[in-house]
């Protein structure tokens, strides 16, 4: 469960996003606090992933690579 602090700043980066006035700062920060409590679960899903790619000859890519797109937009 998240933290009151939490909440407020998700609120506050949600009403930001429909407004169209979020920065990439806040974007990277909401993604960051977002994926906290998800890593291990995407440490422990990586595998399966990668298994399910190799069948499908696919490339998964990494959710940091993902993210270091933010900085080309």
């Amino acid at each position: 469960m998240a933290s009151p602090e939490l909440n407020i700043k998700i609120a506050l980066w949600r009403q930001s996003a429909l407004d169209g006035t979020i920065t990439t700062e806040e974007l990277r920060e909401a993604i960051a606090a977002l994926r906290g409590d998800r890593m291990g679960a995407a440490i422990a899903s990586e595998k399966s992933k990668s298994t399910k790619a190799a069948k499908a000859n696919k490339v998964v890519p990494s959710a940091d690579d993902l993210l270091a797109e933010l900085g080309d937009l």
